[in-house]
């Protein structure tokens, strides 16, 4: 292995993978190294029909040798640090791996820890994430026969802003195909203060919302999850938030404390956890104050 390259990525998911492909793409000479660790590429992406059970989930995982582009050099490592003073990387077994011009895709780490009772709960019963374990999610929406279906979203940047919602989209109409939708509740309840941040977009997004006879809650950020007892805990990010809804016959039930704090309780519960940077990341001089 050599120790420089004119171009030097870090991760080989998806976005590492295509703008390594598309540089080549431009210009076939260039000097491209590609570090990344794993054996196996997985297109997350797909992730969400997975949970809604259009897709399988293993048409989704290839081997990394398969994607990395032809003509780059595969390095199959881990990025420990960083110097960007001296255009350099650190890899875990010590080497140095210098570079004119770095790409730094390396993709959000899972930190279940900023949600109380996530750790806890994830994968069990019925709290699930696309994020996670797709098929599990499956699992939940299937035997799912009624009640509140619950999906959100954390304050912390996510992969995808919008994978939290498409599953709940499926699964609205997962629930309407199967004669379930005058006994569910479909919650999109979000920390956001609209749907999407592009406002056609938006005006599309809410008229399948109406469409769906889902309940959209803005400003609800999640704060703890109860799996034993099925309870998600919101805070209103929101200082004027009060829009509860009490026990309308099978109209959705929450519980407010004052006007900041929301109990739901839920018979199905989808979540993004909380991303975060890596390590590697975050210790780097590379990082804002929010890591």
């Amino acid at each position: 292995m050599k120790s420089n390259y004119q171009i030097v990525v870090i991760g080989g998911g998806t976005g590492g993978i295509m703008t390594a492909a598309q540089l080549l793409k431009k210009d076939s000479s260039l000097d491209i190294a590609v570090i990344e660790p794993a054996e196996s590429h997985y297109y997350q992406p797909a992730w969400t029909l997975v949970g809604g059970g259009t897709y399988d989930m293993a048409k989704t995982k290839r081997t990394m040798a398969s994607v990395m582009p032809a003509g780059v050099a595969w390095i199959k490592e881990y990025a420990e640090s960083f110097q960007p003073t001296e255009n350099a990387i650190i890899l875990r077994s010590g080497d140095k791996i210098t570079y004119e011009a770095l790409v730094v895709a390396p993709g959000l780490v899972m930190d279940t820890s900023l949600i109380e009772g996530l750790t806890e709960s994830l994968g069990k019963g019925v709290v699930c994430s696309n994020y996670t374990d797709p098929e599990h999610t499956w699992e939940v929406l299937k035997n799912f026969k009624g009640g509140n279906a619950v999906f959100t979203q954390p304050t912390t940047p996510i992969k995808c802003g919008g994978a939290p919602q498409k599953i709940a989209y499926l699964a609205a109409d997962y629930l309407r195909k199967n004669g379930l939708k005058d006994k569910s509740n479909v919650v999109f309840a979000t920390p956001g203060s609209v749907i999407f941040g592009v406002k056609p977009v938006a005006d599309t997004l809410m008229e399948v919302i109406h469409r769906y006879g889902i309940h959209f809650k803005p400003f609800y950020a999640p704060v703890k999850i109860d799996g034993d007892n099925r309870i998600v805990t919101f805070k209103s990010v929101h200082p004027d938030e009060n829009m509860c809804i009490v026990n309308e016959g099978n109209v959705l039930k929450e519980k407010m404390e004052g006007n900041s704090v929301i109990e739901m309780p839920f018979d199905m519960l989808h979540l993004a956890p909380p991303q975060t940077a890596p390590k590697f990341v975050k210790e780097s001089t590379l990082v804002n104050d929010a890591g």
